[in-house]
């Protein structure tokens, strides 16, 4: 996976903060220019000429406006795309996709034999090798048609001198959804992917994309004549500065007319959670896994439907503080706000959701409308969360939490799964075969490194969100204090 600072994310940020620009200063009246503005002549080209970027450029502003590039006529203008997003009244169906103009069709994964190879006697990669495809004389020789992939000679070099060369958006998968096409480029089984959004943070030639509904919120806020309410996963904590109040009064002044706190909606589920935990326990399941992520829970759809039946039953966050909206403001326009694409998924689901915004989102309606989050003055949520629900995106937050109302009623030996890839689906497939988890009987997935904070709306580091996360649930009250008032 790319590091966080790269030229891609950058890029990625400014195209989404000229088209928000556009749309709030002037209505897309200058939406055709913008490749040739981010793209300017006197700019050194990224991807060899300055008409290639541009190119590249104008599809993914369609992307932001809304729609998947691949299967639309690019040849229409920008302008043409701009009409046809404000005429929409509910979000277009999420995907994430690949630009056609962008890929760089990449070879095959392959390993390679280095010049640090000393053709060493004792030969351990050619000893190793299953299929006995590698040959030494001067040095090793890898004999590719031969090669299944396994890295065994790589791991197994006393000099490091065979490397890797992956296709990065294919080996960040998790669930195998990505491959070539006949002609080399990259294509999403849509059948398979669960939105984690993995290779789009991958690709170092930002060729995977996310169709945004970022034009889609914003009109709304300026012609539906309904409050927009943003409800904000807990992970936003850090993402803009120190002070959550001062984020609550800058969504404001973009013209959400109410902000709430997802973490409300994990309360609900903290103790919905740990009552079906104690009640599969006390029916002799073996174990049950957390329902959050919703990455992980359309893999059990898609994937590794052996291990749905231990996930757990009970609704996300997402799920209760949006009823919770809905039940008190029936017309309003509910907007999650977090770091992660699979939400979008869920949320097609969910008749209580309207809208999806990633963090990266966020901050390019900021940008574009001109607010300096450090200059507003803080506010304050209406409901205060819980220290359990607010913990919610750091990995073994979720578990956690559950465990921590179960307290003794029943024994809670839990786990975390931090990051869904090849080797925690093995893991978790050998659970479901075996039904049986060990010694552990509660089961936390994250498909993101870190939990949520590491999901790839984010706007800054895992490390520096999980630090700025564990403060504020510091000053947050105890759920079980909270339940005892009620």
């Amino acid at each position: 996976m790319l590091t966080a600072k790269n030229n891609v994310a950058t890029l990625r940020a400014e195209v989404l903060t000229k088209v928000a620009q556009s749309f709030l200063q002037n209505n897309f009246a200058d939406i055709e220019g913008l490749p040739t503005v981010i793209a300017a002549d006197d700019k050194k080209p990224l991807r060899g000429s300055v008409a290639k970027d541009r190119q590249v450029l104008k599809e993914q502003i369609v992307s932001v406006l809304g729609f998947t590039p691949e299967n639309e006529d690019l040849t229409r203008s920008l302008a043409d795309f701009t009409q046809e997003a404000l005429k929409r009244k509910s979000a277009p169906t999420a995907t994430v996709s690949v630009l056609p103009s962008a890929c760089a069709a990449c070879k095959k994964t392959c390993f390679t034999v280095t010049d640090m190879c000393r053709g060493c006697v004792a030969r351990p990669c050619e000893v190793n090798c299953p299929k006995k495809t590698i040959t030494v004389e001067d040095k090793a020789f890898i004999h590719q048609e031969n090669c299944i992939k396994c890295g065994m000679c790589a791991n197994v070099c006393p000099y490091g001198a065979i490397n890797k060369a992956p296709v990065p958006c294919e080996d960040a998968c998790p669930v195998g959804a990505i491959s070539k096409d006949e002609n080399g480029f990259e294509h999403i089984d849509y059948n398979k992917c669960v939105s984690c959004g993995k290779c789009l943070v991958s690709c170092p030639f930002g060729a995977i994309v996310y169709n945004s509904q970022m034009i889609d919120v914003l009109n709304q806020i300026k012609t539906s004549g309904k409050k927009v309410v943003a409800m904000l996963a807990p992970a936003i904590v850090g993402q803009f500065g120190n002070d959550i109040g001062k984020v609550i009064t800058a969504l404001k002044q973009i013209g959400f007319a109410e902000v709430v706190e997802v973490a409300e909606g994990a309360d609900v589920t903290t103790m919905k959670e740990a009552a079906e935990f104690i009640e599969r326990m006390e029916q002799g399941e073996p174990f049950m896994t957390t329902s959050c992520c919703s990455a992980w829970f359309k893999s059990t759809e898609t994937l590794v439907p052996e291990l749905a039946h231990y996930v757990s039953s009970t609704k996300t966050p997402m799920y209760y503080i949006a009823e919770i909206v809905k039940n008190k403001m029936p017309d309003c326009i509910t907007v999650f706000v977090g770091p992660c694409l699979a939400k979008r998924i869920e949320a097609e689901r969910d008749p209580n959701v309207d809208y999806v915004l990633v963090f990266e989102e966020i901050s390019a309606i900021l940008a574009g409308s001109g607010i300096n989050v450090a200059a507003c003055e803080a506010a304050s949520f209406e409901h205060v969360s819980s220290a359990q629900g607010r913990i919610y995106p750091v990995t073994g937050g979720v578990a956690g939490a559950v465990a921590h109302i179960v307290g003794d009623k029943m024994e809670c030996k839990r786990e975390a799964i931090d990051g869904l890839n090849k080797e925690a689906f093995r893991k978790l497939k050998m659970y479901a075969a075996k039904k049986s988890a060990g010694e552990y009987n509660l089961i936390e997935v994250m498909c993101c490194e870190g939990g949520c904070v590491g999901g790839p709306g984010c706007v800054v580091t895992p490390k520096k969100s999980a630090i700025m996360v564990e403060n504020y649930v510091k000053a947050s009250p105890d759920l079980k204090d909270m339940q005892g008032n009620k």
